[in-house]
């Protein structure tokens, strides 16, 4: 399996690197957070370890450490706008068992 992009979140994320001026990809990951467990981190990739897992969606490298991967993959990534003032990544991730009512945090 693999993490991908959509074509929206692949556009976004290739504007937000050349106006950055450099990195190599995403890097999506989790952390331990909130009420239900887990939390998306979401940052550039300026480079890629030994132990990352690196996926190609839309020209977009997506890195992925293994410690998240379990709990990642198969995980599709958008970026939506609703309003003129509200943009992100929204997360489509089959993993997902529960999610706290604040969507913060999510379990496996």
């Amino acid at each position: 399996m693999a993490v991908t992009l959509t074509d929206a979140a692949a556009s976004h994320v290739n504007k937000m690197l050349q106006q950055r001026g450099h990195g190599v990809g995403l890097r999506i990951g989790t952390r331990k957070s909130g009420c239900t467990g887990f939390a998306y981190v979401v940052d550039y990739a300026d480079d890629c370890g030994d132990s990352d897992h690196i996926f190609e969606s839309h020209g977009v490298k997506v890195v992925v450490d293994e410690a998240s991967l379990s709990r990642l993959e198969g995980m599709e990534v958008d970026f939506v706008k609703s309003s003129l003032l509200n943009e992100g990544f929204e997360f489509r991730n089959p993993n997902v068992k529960d999610e706290c009512g604040c969507g913060e945090s999510f379990s496996v």
